[in-house]
Parts: C-alpha cells; sequence; structure tokens
C-alpha cells in the first residue's frame, strides 16, 4: 500500500469527525494494520495525515493496550488482569499461560507465532477471567483450561 493511499484512507477517517485528532484511534488502527505494529516509521505517517506531531500520536499508542509499539506474534493472547478477573484467579491464569508457551507476558514465542500479554481491562468483568485470543474474547478461563487455548492456536482452530 501507498503512504499517499495510506493519507487518503486517514484522510476519509478525518472526515467524519469536527477535529482531525478524533480519528487518532482508527487511524493508528489503520497504520497497525498496514505495518504489523507501531513503527516510528508508522507514526510519523499517522502524524502526518492528521496534522498532528509523532509525539502526540506515540502517546495515544502508548495509553491503549490495543496498540503495539514493537512486533507481535502472529497470534496475542491476552489476559484481563484488572479487579474482577483477579479475583477470580486472572494470576493463574497468567502463569498457566506463559508455563505452557514458555514466555512471560510481554513475550513472543521463539517461533513468532504467539505473544502473551496482560491487559488493564477487556469490558466482561461478568465472566471473568476474560482472555482475548486474536481479539476473540473467552469468558470465564481458569488456569486448568489454559493448556487448551494454547493447543487450538496451534493447532489452528
Amino acid at each position: 500500500m501507498s503512504t499517499a493511499s495510506f493519507y487518503d484512507q486517514v484522510q476519509e477517517l478525518v472526515s467524519r469527525y469536527p477535529d482531525p485528532r478524533s480519528a487518532s484511534l482508527p487511524a493508528l488502527r489503520l497504520a497497525q494494520e498496514r505495518h504489523g505494529y507501531l513503527t516510528p516509521v508508522a507514526l510519523r505517517e499517522t502524524a502526518e495525515a492528521l496534522g498532528v506531531t509523532p509525539a502526540f500520536c506515540e502517546s495515544v499508542a502508548t495509553f491503549y493496550d490495543m496498540f503495539h509499539l514493537e512486533p507481535v506474534g502472529r497470534h496475542t493472547v491476552e489476559v484481563c488482569t484488572n479487579l474482577a478477573c483477579a479475583l477470580v484467579g486472572a494470576k493463574g491464569v497468567v502463569d498457566a499461560l506463559a508455563a505452557e508457551l514458555g514466555v512471560e507476558p510481554g513475550e513472543t514465542t521463539d517461533d513468532g507465532e504467539i505473544t502473551l500479554r496482560t491487559v488493564e481491562c477487556l469490558g466482561g468483568c461478568g465472566y471473568a477471567t476474560v482472555v482475548s485470543v486474536d481479539e476473540r474474547y473467552r469468558h470465564n478461563v481458569t488456569a486448568e483450561n489454559a493448556a487448551e487455548i494454547v493447543r487450538e492456536i496451534r493447532g489452528g482452530d
């Protein structure tokens, strides 16, 4: 995809809002999809298209868990660690996933396939512990079924 078409796509997003900065989230999502993560180049291109500074884009990107400033695996596994999830065993889920994957939160498996992350909230307090696998939510996850999640990812399910 050329820079011009990215710029045009961001301009279309900007046209939907009264202030160009309001298009920051969808523009950063678009840049992340284009580059795989928000590289310095992606942040500069997004900033130019929005008419803001790269520092502004980086500040938005570092605030939200859905943005990545470093490469991530082909699959992402994110575990909610907010209060509701913590009370029903989120730490045990994180520990079980880490053991099964052989990585710590924030790391990617050696084969580059799976990145394990902890996030503040996935918005499913009534179904804690919530785990997002490639942006698809799993509810009521326990340490006991963490291995099943990893098998499904590795098996392509």
